[in-house]
C-alpha cells in the first residue's frame, strides 16, 4: 500500500493564534467547554484524522489577561471525549517531573479501555521554576536530571503496563476463576528515582500501552525519543529544519535497535485558510491586529531569560542573551526563537507576531490547494511522516481543513477515506507491543528490576 499521511488535531480552545478569542465570532470561554472539545473532536473524526491532543502542563501558563488559559485535566477530557466517539485516538500530555509512575500508569491504562484502545500520552518533562514550586520545590531540576527521571517513569510505566498477561483474565464462571494468579506479577522495580512493586491494579489494555508520543528537541529530548517515542511532535519553521530534523530521528532510532517506520515524525502546521489569498491575508493580518503587544513582551522575555525592558519593539535581540547550555528551561524552543530571530532578522514586533500565530510552528496562509501542495512537498521530500494540525481559528479553521483540504489530498491518494482499523496504534500502522514479561526467555513467574 502507498505511504499516507498521518494528521493529529491540536485542540487549543480558540485556536493556535494566541488573539483568536478576540474575534467576534470566537467563544472565549469555549476551553472550559466539554460541548466546544466535543464538537472538535467529531470534525476531525469525520474527517477520518487519527488523533486528537491536548496540551498541559502542571502550572498556570502565560498571564491570564493574554488569552484563555485555563485548562481542564486532559485525560479526564478525553475519557468525556471517549464517549462521544469510536475511531480517533485520544492524546493527552502528562508530565513525568511531577507525576508517580502507578497512578499515571493507571490512569493512561483506565483510558485506552474506555475507549477501546485509542489512548495516546505525550511525555514532556517539565520546565520552570514556577511549575517545581506548586510540588514543594523552589527550583526545577536539572535538564539531565528530568531526562534521567523519566527514562526510569518509562522503564517502571511499561513493566506496570505489562505485569498483567494478556491470557490473564479468564472469567470462568464455572471453576470461580477470573483471573489466573499465575499470570499477574509484581515488577519489584528499585531504581534511582522509583521503588515500584507492582503490578498495576488493571489488566493489560486493549493496546497494551498507549500509544507513546514526545515533542523535546534538545539533544536530550532527541535521544529520549529515539528510544521511547512512537510519533513525535515537533516545531520546525522551514522546509530545511524540517528535512534535518527528519533524518536525525529516523537514523537515531535506528541506531537504538527501532524500525524508523515506527516513528512517526508529525511537524505542527498553523494552517490559514481562504478561498482565495486575500481572504486568506485579511484573515491573518486581522489576527496579527489583535495581538497585544505588553503579555506577548513579558513571555517573550521569561522564554529568553531577560529583563522585559531590554525587549524593545522596534529593535531585533539583544546580542547577549545566553547560549543554549545556560538555560534549563525548554532548551529547543528557545534555540528556535533565537535563531529564528537571527536568521531572518526580526525585530521583537514581528517575532512576536511570528510566534503569536504559532509559537514557533510552520505557519501558512493561503488557499486550500496552496495548504495541501504545502503538506504534499513536506511529505514527499523526507520532511515529515503527517502533520500535527494546528488552526489558527477553531471551530473554523479545521472545518474548512476538514471540508477543503482533505478532499484534495484524498484525490491525490495521500489521505484515508474510511479507517481500516479500531485502534491508535493501528492508525498510525504501529505494532502492538510484545509484554516483556512473557516472551521465551523470561518466564511469567519471574521478577524484574
Amino acid at each position: 500500500m502507498a505511504r499516507q499521511l498521518h494528521f493529529n488535531l491540536f485542540l487549543h480552545d480558540t485556536g493556535h493564534h494566541e488573539a483568536s478569542w478576540r474575534l467576534p465570532e470566537s467563544d472565549p470561554r469555549a476551553n472550559l467547554s466539554l460541548e466546544a472539545h466535543q464538537h472538535l473532536a467529531r470534525i476531525a473524526e469525520d474527517a477520518k484524522f487519527d488523533s486528537v491532543f491536548l496540551a498541559d502542563s502542571p502550572v498556570l501558563w502565560s498571564d491570564p489577561g493574554r488569552r484563555p488559559s485555563g485548562k481542564l485535566e486532559p485525560t479526564l477530557l478525553l475519557a468525556a471525549l471517549a464517549v462521544g466517539t469510536s475511531r480517533i485516538g485520544l492524546i493527552a500530555t502528562a508530565s513525568t517531573s511531577y507525576n508517580d509512575p502507578y497512578n499515571l500508569a493507571r490512569r493512561f491504562a483506565s483510558l485506552d479501555h474506555l475507549s477501546k484502545g485509542r489512548a495516546g500520552w505525550n511525555i514532556v518533562t517539565t520546565a520552570g521554576d514556577s511549575a517545581a514550586r506548586n510540588f514543594g520545590l523552589e527550583h526545577q531540576p536539572s535538564h539531565k536530571t528530568r531526562y534521567e527521571r523519566a527514562d526510569e517513569f518509562l522503564a517502571v510505566s511499561t513493566k506496570l503496563w505489562d505485569s498483567w498477561a494478556d491470557d490473564a483474565v479468564v472469567a470462568d464462571k464455572d471453576a470461580g476463576v477470573h483471573a489466573r494468579q499465575d499470570r499477574v506479577r509484581g515488577i519489584d522495580h528499585r531504581g534511582t528515582f522509583f521503588r515500584v512493586n507492582g503490578p498495576l491494579n488493571l489488566p493489560r489494555s486493549p493496546q497494551a500501552h498507549p500509544l507513546l508520543v514526545q515533542a523535546g528537541s534538545s539533544e536530550d529530548g532527541k535521544e529520549f525519543a529515539a528510544k521511547w517515542a512512537e510519533a513525535i511532535f515537533t516545531a520546525q519553521p522551514t522546509l530545511g529544519e524540517s528535512q534535518a530534523f527528519y533524518a536525525d530521528l529516523k537514523r537515531r532510532a535506528a541506531a537504538a535497535g527501532r524500525d524508523p517506520d515506527h516513528v512517526i515524525i508529525l511537524p505542527g502546521i498553523v494552517p490559514v485558510i481562504g478561498d482565495t489569498e486575500v481572504e486568506a491575508r485579511e484573515l491573518d493580518a486581522e489576527l496579527d491586529r489583535l495581538i497585544a503587544p505588553r503579555y506577548a513582551v513579558t513571555q517573550l522575555a521569561e522564554t529568553l531569560r531577560v529583563d522585559p525592558e531590554r525587549l524593545k519593539l522596534d529593535d531585533q535581540l539583544p546580542a547577549d542573551l545566553p547560549s543554549e547550555d545556560e538555560i534549563e528551561g525548554a532548551k529547543s524552543r528557545y534555540t528556535l526563537i533565537v535563531d529564528w530571530a537571527r536568521r531572518d532578522n526580526l525585530t521583537v514586533r514581528e517575532l512576536i507576531g511570528r510566534l503569536g500565530g504559532g509559537r514557533g510552528h510552520r505557519t501558512f496562509t493561503g488557499t486550500p490547494v496552496q495548504v495541501a501542495d504545502t503538506i504534499q512537498h513536506y511529505f514527499d521530500n523526507g520532511a515529515a511522516d503527517g502533520f500535527n494540525i494546528m488552526p489558527a481559528v477553531l471551530p473554523s479553521g479545521i472545518e474548512a481543513f476538514a471540508s477543503k483540504v482533505v478532499p484534495i489530498l484524498r484525490e491525490r491518494g495521500l489521505f484515508r477515506t474510511e479507517y481500516e482499523g479500531s485502534t491508535l496504534r493501528e492508525h498510525y500502522g504501529l505494532p502492538r507491543p510484545v509484554n516483556q514479561f512473557t516472551t521465551a526467555d523470561s518466564a511469567p513467574g519471574r521478577s524484574a528490576s
